[in-house]
């Protein structure tokens, strides 16, 4: 596990939350409210999104209409997405975490299963107190031999 947790809030300018990840090479940065909670994630992913644009789906013309034949209520979050200017409105808002005392093999069975890159690991208040990657397993798995 990687300590401490690089993180930003919410209301953090965009620009900032990026240029810190390049500076530290990471590819996403654990978001916390006014406690120090995980509130959220902002990855590589999610800026992805943002740069390849807003996607309104499959319509039809008729007589002059737009149908559109994808749900247009569902498009909130990928407006926000890309027209966001704050973490807080690009983020991921369900990040990948455990508790501190999980074993390596329920946190590699959890980072399988979830298909993630990262797991934030929490302590009893719900703070990131560190980041175990799929890498971080590996090496421990390396350690052992």
């Amino acid at each position: 596990m990687s300590a401490p947790v690089l993180s930003v809030g919410p209301d953090t300018p965009l620009q900032d939350a990026v240029q810190l990840m390049c500076q530290h090479h990471i590819s996403a940065l654990a978001v916390v409210g006014s406690a120090g909670e995980l509130v959220g994630e902002l990855t590589e992913q999610d800026l992805m999104v943002r740069e390849s644009g807003f996607d309104a789906g499959p319509y039809v013309m008729l007589l002059d209409a737009v149908i559109y034949l994808r749900n247009p209520l569902q498009w909130d979050k990928q407006v926000h997405q890309v027209l966001g200017s704050t973490v807080g409105e690009v983020m991921g808002r369900h990040p990948h975490h455990c508790p501190a005392d999980l074993a390596l093999p329920a946190a590699a069975r959890q980072l399988h299963e979830s298909s993630t890159q990262r797991l934030f690991v929490l302590d009893a208040d719900q703070r990131p107190v560190g980041v175990l990657t799929r890498g971080d397993v590996v090496r421990a798995l390396a350690a052992v031999e």
